[in-house]
């Protein structure tokens, strides 16, 4: 198992927490398992933005984002450079400390198709 610690999110989790995980399971799965509500407008299928987490430590043992996200991430509220899709970044047996963004951006939930 490996712990993932997530920073207080005014919404989401307020105190933050501390979280066990499997490898190979990606950051959103392990978020919604254990009750912090992260939106994934695209049932987790790498075509929007509104999972997109900040990897405050432990980013360089994820594996490299795909193009595909890469592109998408551009689009994200707030990116920097240890952003991901936290549906496409699965969990290795390195400690993780993410951050949930503020804001997100749901262009279908806005009416913005």
């Amino acid at each position: 198992m490996t712990q993932i610690i997530v920073l207080p999110h005014v919404e989401l989790c307020p105190e933050g927490a501390v979280i066990e995980a499997s490898v190979g399971q990606s950051i959103c799965d392990v978020l919604l398992d254990n009750d912090i509500d992260i939106e994934h407008a695209c049932e987790k299928s790498c075509a929007c933005t509104t999972c997109h987490v900040v990897i405050r430590e432990g980013f360089n043992s994820l594996d490299a984002a795909e193009e595909i996200e890469e592109d998408l991430l551009d689009k994200a509220w707030g990116l920097e450079p240890t952003s991901r899709l936290s549906c496409q970044a699965l969990v290795t047996g390195t400690p993780l400390v993410i951050e949930i963004p503020k804001y997100t951006i749901n262009m279908a939930k806005e009416g913005k198709r």
